[in-house]
């Protein structure tokens, strides 16, 4: 039984999750702070008030997963914490609460890669098993990794410049749709044509599974700003048309990393797990969806309340390392930056 807490950016989470003997995970309780009103006002995140609210919060979070679980902290097999990627002012607010907790209950820290969490999740979820394909794409990270095991990840592609969830918000900024910006833009779009602007659709004529929306973004403002003042119609049409190209980009970066992956694994099912707030757009999923049935690949997307950032995802990886073994010590130190391939994720075959 662990206790997972994140904090690496706008949430303040913490769930309490089960995994038995045979890899099986139980959500006991999974509770999920938003900070959307304290940053509403500046039309996106800001580091310290972000910070200070983990502070404001976090005990009672943890309080309150414990109380819905049934269990009192002394009851957990190990602490997990975020302890990295993400804003290193949240990030530590975690980790020194999960640190904290640890020493006081003399229990096991875990300190969990906030991109493992998202990775292993579908195993929560779906009992996904290895090697598997992952498309992460959220307000900070867009990549392609191969999932071979715990602690076992090659990255395939990244975003050379904007995330699509940074994307997906500059895009409504400039549309003022309003915060968060991916559901802003996805609502309005429906109402719009996607064909009537053509958008560039960025690297598709390169082979490598990289993503570039910097371009596509700057052809939206470029645009919008030929057609000022917008009308209704102008925003729901370029809404959709960004949405479209988009789109169609993941679809062929999607469509060239499943035959990657076929190449390299010959005969075994191809699976596609898809993790991040973005994997909530239907369009995007629509498109997905198609591709991986006509790969003859299986499309994997967790419920969106564990896609997006929580509490259950951290403690479900921290148990997955738990479970091989795998702890750290009260030194251990939060990383703003922490990529999935580096060999310091890798669990020592002695770590038991």
């Amino acid at each position: 039984m662990i206790l997972g807490i994140e904090t690496s950016c706008d949430e303040t989470a913490a769930a309490i999750v089960m995994r038995d003997q045979f890899g099986r995970g139980t959500i006991r309780s999974n509770v999920v702070r938003s900070q959307f009103d304290e940053h509403a006002a500046f039309g996106g995140v800001v580091p310290e008030l972000a910070a200070r609210a983990h502070v404001t919060w976090l005990d009672h979070i943890i309080t309150q997963a414990c109380r819905e679980a049934g269990i009192g902290l002394a009851d957990v097999d190990a602490i997990a914490a975020t302890a990295g990627p993400g804003l290193i002012g949240g990030v530590l607010v975690g980790l020194t609460t999960a640190k904290a907790l640890a020493a006081a209950l003399g229990k096991p820290l875990i300190a969990v890669n906030h991109l493992e969490a998202h990775a292993l999740t579908a195993r929560l979820t779906d009992g996904v098993q290895f090697p598997y394909l992952m498309l992460l794409v959220s307000g900070g990270h867009s990549q392609f990794v191969l999932v071979r095991g715990v602690g076992d990840y090659e990255r395939w592609g990244s975003t050379i410049d904007d995330a699509l969830g940074e994307a997906f918000d500059k895009v409504a900024k400039m549309l003022s749709l309003g915060n968060p910006g991916g559901p802003a833009v996805e609502q309005i779009a429906k109402s719009g044509d996607p064909k009537r602007f053509k958008f560039p659709r960025p690297l598709l004529r390169e082979a490598r599974l990289d993503f570039s929306f910097s371009g596509l973004k700057t052809a939206v403002r470029l645009q919008a700003e030929a057609l000022a003042p917008l009308s209704d119609q102008d925003v729901a049409d370029i809404a959709a048309s960004f949405q479209q190209a988009v789109a169609d980009v993941v679809a062929v970066r999607s469509r060239q990393a499943l035959e990657r992956f076929n190449a390299e694994f010959p005969g075994q099912q191809m699976q596609l797990v898809v993790a991040g707030g973005v994997a909530a757009n239907r369009t995007i999923a629509a498109a997905l969806k198609a591709v991986c049935a006509a790969a003859g690949a299986i499309l994997v997307v967790p419920p969106i309340a564990l896609c997006t950032d929580n509490g259950a995802m951290v403690a479900w990886a921290g148990a997955e390392r738990f479970a091989l073994g795998a702890h750290d010590g009260l030194d251990f130190t939060a990383r703003p930056r922490w990529p999935l391939d580096l060999d310091d994720m890798r669990i020592a075959p002695d770590a038991a």
